[in-house]
Protein backbone atom coordinates (compact mmCIF):
# COMPACT_ATOMS: atom_id res chain seq x y z
CA UNK A 1 0.00 0.00 0.00
CA UNK A 2 1.47 3.38 -1.08
CA UNK A 3 2.01 5.94 1.59
CA UNK A 4 -0.96 8.77 1.30
CA UNK A 5 1.68 11.57 0.88
CA UNK A 6 1.76 9.30 -2.69
CA UNK A 7 -1.59 9.84 -3.57
CA UNK A 8 -2.48 11.89 -6.54
CA UNK A 9 -4.69 14.61 -5.47
CA UNK A 10 -6.55 15.26 -8.97
CA UNK A 11 -9.20 12.68 -9.49
CA UNK A 12 -9.47 10.60 -12.83
CA UNK A 13 -12.13 12.31 -13.97
CA UNK A 14 -9.99 15.31 -14.88
CA UNK A 15 -9.62 16.04 -18.82
CA UNK A 16 -5.87 16.43 -18.60
CA UNK A 17 -6.10 17.69 -22.43
CA UNK A 18 -9.17 20.44 -21.44
CA UNK A 19 -7.24 23.38 -20.51
CA UNK A 20 -9.27 25.56 -18.05
CA UNK A 21 -9.73 29.27 -18.28
CA UNK A 22 -8.10 31.67 -15.90
CA UNK A 23 -10.58 32.29 -12.86
CA UNK A 24 -10.02 36.34 -12.83
CA UNK A 25 -11.53 35.94 -16.60
CA UNK A 26 -15.00 35.19 -16.01
CA UNK A 27 -15.37 38.30 -14.68
CA UNK A 28 -15.04 40.15 -17.44
CA UNK A 29 -17.46 37.47 -18.97
CA UNK A 30 -19.74 38.36 -16.26
CA UNK A 31 -19.91 42.33 -16.53
CA UNK A 32 -20.44 42.68 -20.15
CA UNK A 33 -22.72 39.17 -20.79
CA UNK A 34 -24.64 38.70 -17.31
CA UNK A 35 -25.58 36.09 -15.04
CA UNK A 36 -26.23 33.39 -17.67
CA UNK A 37 -22.96 34.15 -19.90
CA UNK A 38 -20.78 33.56 -16.33
CA UNK A 39 -22.80 30.71 -14.96
CA UNK A 40 -22.09 28.72 -18.56
CA UNK A 41 -18.45 29.74 -18.45
CA UNK A 42 -18.25 29.14 -14.98
CA UNK A 43 -20.13 25.39 -15.32
CA UNK A 44 -17.59 24.61 -18.57
CA UNK A 45 -14.70 25.90 -16.23
CA UNK A 46 -15.63 23.99 -13.58
CA UNK A 47 -15.71 20.54 -15.47
CA UNK A 48 -12.64 21.70 -17.19
CA UNK A 49 -10.60 22.00 -13.47
CA UNK A 50 -12.49 18.74 -12.12
CA UNK A 51 -14.77 20.22 -9.96
CA UNK A 52 -16.88 17.66 -8.07
CA UNK A 53 -20.55 17.61 -9.46
CA UNK A 54 -21.98 19.06 -6.09
CA UNK A 55 -19.94 21.73 -7.15
CA UNK A 56 -21.12 22.33 -10.93
CA UNK A 57 -24.75 22.08 -9.31
CA UNK A 58 -23.76 24.93 -6.82
CA UNK A 59 -22.61 26.78 -9.83
CA UNK A 60 -25.92 26.38 -11.55
CA UNK A 61 -27.64 27.27 -8.27
CA UNK A 62 -26.03 30.34 -7.37
CA UNK A 63 -26.39 31.31 -11.45
CA UNK A 64 -30.33 30.81 -10.86
CA UNK A 65 -30.41 32.92 -7.67
CA UNK A 66 -28.52 35.81 -9.72
CA UNK A 67 -30.76 35.67 -12.31
CA UNK A 68 -33.79 35.57 -9.94
CA UNK A 69 -32.33 38.28 -8.36
CA UNK A 70 -31.65 40.33 -11.32
CA UNK A 71 -35.23 40.42 -12.53
CA UNK A 72 -36.47 41.32 -8.86
CA UNK A 73 -34.05 44.59 -9.32
CA UNK A 74 -35.45 45.28 -12.88
CA UNK A 75 -39.11 44.82 -11.60
CA UNK A 76 -38.35 47.57 -8.64
CA UNK A 77 -36.31 50.14 -10.48
CA UNK A 78 -37.75 50.16 -14.06
CA UNK A 79 -40.41 52.44 -14.43
CA UNK A 80 -42.67 52.29 -17.60
CA UNK A 81 -40.75 49.63 -19.09
CA UNK A 82 -37.71 52.41 -19.29
CA UNK A 83 -34.46 50.94 -17.66
CA UNK A 84 -32.33 53.47 -15.96
CA UNK A 85 -29.00 53.58 -15.79
CA UNK A 86 -28.94 52.66 -12.05
CA UNK A 87 -30.91 49.46 -13.25
CA UNK A 88 -28.22 48.18 -15.19
CA UNK A 89 -25.58 49.04 -12.90
CA UNK A 90 -27.73 46.61 -10.22
CA UNK A 91 -28.07 43.70 -12.70
CA UNK A 92 -23.64 44.10 -13.49
CA UNK A 93 -23.39 44.16 -9.67
CA UNK A 94 -25.60 41.27 -9.29
CA UNK A 95 -23.81 39.61 -12.17
CA UNK A 96 -20.00 40.18 -10.75
CA UNK A 97 -21.37 39.17 -7.25
CA UNK A 98 -22.71 35.83 -8.96
CA UNK A 99 -19.25 35.37 -10.58
CA UNK A 100 -17.28 36.04 -7.73
CA UNK A 101 -19.40 33.31 -5.70
CA UNK A 102 -18.86 30.60 -8.91
CA UNK A 103 -15.00 31.44 -8.71
CA UNK A 104 -14.71 30.57 -4.89
CA UNK A 105 -16.40 26.86 -5.74
CA UNK A 106 -14.00 26.64 -8.42
CA UNK A 107 -11.02 28.48 -6.54
CA UNK A 108 -9.18 25.52 -4.85
CA UNK A 109 -9.32 23.03 -8.11
CA UNK A 110 -7.92 25.62 -9.97
CA UNK A 111 -4.75 26.08 -7.29
CA UNK A 112 -4.22 22.18 -7.96
CA UNK A 113 -4.13 23.15 -11.71
CA UNK A 114 -1.77 25.98 -11.07
CA UNK A 115 0.77 24.02 -9.04
CA UNK A 116 0.98 21.26 -12.25
CA UNK A 117 2.32 24.67 -13.90
CA UNK A 118 0.49 24.48 -17.66
CA UNK A 119 -0.92 27.13 -19.76
CA UNK A 120 -4.06 28.64 -19.32
CA UNK A 121 -6.50 28.43 -22.46
CA UNK A 122 -7.71 31.81 -23.97
CA UNK A 123 -10.96 32.91 -23.14
CA UNK A 124 -11.39 35.23 -25.67
CA UNK A 125 -13.51 32.91 -28.57
CA UNK A 126 -15.67 31.34 -25.58
CA UNK A 127 -15.82 34.55 -23.95
CA UNK A 128 -17.06 36.43 -26.21
CA UNK A 129 -19.57 33.68 -27.93
CA UNK A 130 -21.30 33.94 -24.26
CA UNK A 131 -21.49 37.61 -23.79
CA UNK A 132 -23.09 37.66 -27.19
CA UNK A 133 -25.36 34.51 -26.94
CA UNK A 134 -25.84 34.71 -23.55
CA UNK A 135 -26.46 38.15 -23.10
CA UNK A 136 -29.39 38.29 -25.68
CA UNK A 137 -30.68 35.19 -24.28
CA UNK A 138 -30.59 37.14 -20.71
CA UNK A 139 -31.65 40.82 -22.31
CA UNK A 140 -35.02 38.42 -23.70
CA UNK A 141 -35.72 36.41 -20.16
CA UNK A 142 -35.77 39.91 -18.04
CA UNK A 143 -37.92 41.62 -20.76
CA UNK A 144 -39.99 38.53 -20.21
CA UNK A 145 -40.38 38.77 -16.93
CA UNK A 146 -41.06 42.86 -16.84
CA UNK A 147 -43.93 42.27 -19.59
CA UNK A 148 -45.46 39.25 -17.26
CA UNK A 149 -45.25 41.53 -14.46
Amino acid sequence: MPDELLRPTIGADVDMSARPWRLTSQAYVAFFGGVIATTVIATLNARRLGVPVSGRRLILLSGGAGLVLAAIALILLTDELTASSGTRVAIRVIAVLTCLAQLRIQQPMDRAFQLRGTEYRSLWGPGLAAVIGCGLLEIAVLALVVIAV
